[in-house]
């Protein structure tokens, strides 16, 4: 597969998987958690609280792993493995692009002084179970 193809691909279930696992290391060891994910292009973003673990855990160590795109419906989902690190944004025109009303539970509004913006930088993905299809790598 070339690479353009494989890119689409990957922006295929990018754009159209929103849940899936951020996994931070903490102490030598994997610490993931469900997060909600946009992307533009290949660059990941997902909010959190300024308060949070995670938060901590990408300030000591700023490497991350993401899944994303399993439907559950059984074998041959797509879904995409993504490597990458991790820089913590409180850009307010960042803010107010991601911020949608599901996020009221947590924040005030995107003025929160709390909410962050975790923008993931990856260095690969790794598509995956795609009909069966051996995995392929679009390193970056």
């Amino acid at each position: 597969m070339a690479q353009t193809d494989l890119k689409q691909e990957v922006l295929n279930v990018l754009d159209n998987s929103m849940v899936g696992t951020l996994a931070t290391v903490v102490e030598n060891k994997p610490h993931s958690r469900y997060m909600t994910f946009f992307n533009d292009e290949l660059t990941l973003y997902t909010p959190t609280s300024s308060e949070t673990h995670k938060a901590d855990e990408i300030e000591k160590n700023p490497n991350v792993h993401v899944l994303l795109g399993y439907e559950g419906k059984g074998f041959g989902d797509s879904y995409v493995e993504v490597e990458g690190r991790v820089e913590i944004s409180k850009e307010e025109s960042l803010k107010k692009k991601l911020w949608n009303d599901e996020m009221k539970r947590w924040f005030k509004g995107p003025d929160d002084p709390d909410l962050i913006i975790l923008k993931i930088h990856p260095s690969q993905y790794r598509l995956m179970n795609k009909n069966g299809e051996e995995p392929k790598v679009l390193d970056l």
